[in-house]
């Protein structure tokens, strides 16, 4: 069995980056001095936290231009938009920072003669974040500043394609003045990540990716009662009501649908229209996605960057190709985006229409840059359609009528509603999907709640 870890660029299939797997005795004492540091860590105030995170995340925007460039080479991301990651990551890391003295506040309660009563929260220990590739920071701060501030330390298990985004937050905690073991890293394999979750030091794990693996996950914790987040992607809907500002919701779907090569877990994979606007929605969207820059991602011009590796083009070509077969219209020409080859990760955007729920394109997670638009004649039709999904982690209604739309929210299967707007989390919004999409919570007040236990005191004054 080998015991290197490698990264294969999907701009030219080199190898960019290669590391060493972590042996048993590495990973061992890594958790030993993760159990270790906690012991003080916890006894620090949340001011003083807050002041060594802020100043961790300080020192990696420092270093945006290198990591944007990281970004382009490890997964694709187009080098004009790399750095916007970075800007997002401070944006979540430092609401998670200021708003956990009141997420962490203790709670009183109502004054009982002869009794104080009242609940603290506690850190868990040693929290195990799990980060997948495709939005590499953005995920992995989702869990790792809460779980500091909360006071527990933090072993990060990055993606085999993204190995430097875990090294670079290594770097700026230390650059911050971290103490040692607050923070770690490990590259390790699938076995020895599972052996890890086993380990009795291990009080909690945070995982973002596909539900098979989170099913190993579950199955590699089970019988030991520990808290598990699992964001396990989705399929996520949009429905354009016949009220909608066309222009507005044409562009909006379209960059939810194809931002990252639509590698993006709450991207927009299935759209329904009214049937009224249907033809003219097409006939829009197909203007827009024309409009994209298939290429390398470190060209500058590229606005479509490749996927991940070839095997995950050739799964949505699959898809794509299974629903034509069935009557699906393609309305983009493969041909213009001269990029796009067959067994490699460039692959032309597509828009089909004449879909249904017989086809995989609108059940099946694509994780590509296609998508699929049905026609739709009423409010209680889109709903029905909208629900039907194991997933449930975003759905998005376009209206002008917003009272209208979120009485139809209510009725949606999903972690988050939104209306005219989509691909995108709020850092003071509960982060969070239903059925096959995944349990628990991240970001927002709520986040610190699954990285902490209540402690309850109960004082009799004799």
């Amino acid at each position: 069995m080998s015991t290197l870890q490698t990264c294969i660029s999907p701009i030219d299939g080199s190898r960019y980056v290669i590391r060493e797997l972590a042996n048993q005795q590495h990973i061992q004492n890594t958790l030993s001095r993760a159990v270790l540091a906690q012991k003080s860590w916890r006894a620090k105030t949340i001011a003083q936290r807050a002041t060594l995170c802020h100043k961790m995340i300080d020192a990696f925007v420092a270093n945006k231009k290198a990591i944007g460039e990281e970004l382009s080479w490890m997964m694709g991301r187009p080098i004009r938009y790399a750095q916007g990651e970075v800007a997002g990551m401070e944006e979540r890391a430092r609401h998670m920072i200021d708003i956990a003295e009141p997420s962490l506040a203790t709670e009183k309660l109502a004054a009982k003669a002869g009794f104080t009563r009242y609940i603290k929260r506690e850190a868990l220990g040693v929290v195990f974040v799990i980060a997948p590739w495709n939005f590499p920071y953005l995920t992995a701060i989702n869990a790792i500043i809460p779980a500091l501030m909360a006071g527990n330390t933090v072993i990060l298990k990055h993606s085999a394609q993204t190995p430097l985004c875990a090294e670079r937050l290594s770097d700026a905690c230390v650059a911050a003045g971290f103490p040692e073991g607050v923070f770690q890293y490990l590259h390790m394999s699938h076995a020895a990540t599972s052996t890890v979750i086993q380990d009795q030091k291990i009080a909690h794990v945070c995982f973002t990716g596909s539900v098979a693996a989170g099913a190993s996950i579950e199955k590699a914790a089970a019988g030991r009662f520990i808290g598990l987040g699992l964001e396990l992607g989705g399929k996520d809907p949009a429905y354009i009501r016949a009220d909608a500002d066309l222009d507005y919701a044409v562009a909006t779907v379209i960059d939810g649908a194809f931002f990252n090569s639509g590698q993006s877990c709450c991207g927009i994979e299935r759209i329904y229209v009214d049937a009224s606007i249907h033809d003219e929605f097409i006939k829009r969207a197909c203007t827009l996605i024309n409009s994209y820059t298939l290429g390398r991602s470190d060209d500058p011009d590229t606005t479509l960057g490749p996927m991940v590796k070839a095997s995950a083009a050739d799964f949505v070509r699959a898809q794509i190709g299974e629903a034509i077969e069935r009557g699906a219209i393609s309305h983009i020409d493969e041909s213009a985006f001269a990029m796009s080859q067959a067994a490699t990760p460039y692959l032309a955007p597509q828009l089909l229409s004449n879909v249904d729920h017989s086809m995989r394109i609108m059940t099946e997670e694509s994780f590509g840059p296609v998508v699929g638009v049905q026609k739709v004649a009423s409010d209680q039709q889109a709903i029905e359609l909208m629900n039907d999904s194991e997933f449930g982690l975003t759905a998005a209604i376009f209206t002008s009528n917003i009272e209208s739309g979120v009485a139809l929210g209510e009725q949606l299967e999903t972690g988050t509603f939104f209306i005219n707007r989509c691909d995108y989390l709020d850092p003071g919004l509960a982060w969070t999907g239903v059925k096959n999409s995944g349990r628990g919570c991240t970001l927002s007040s709520k986040g610190y709640e699954q990285l902490t236990r209540p402690k309850s005191f109960h004082i009799k004054t004799l």
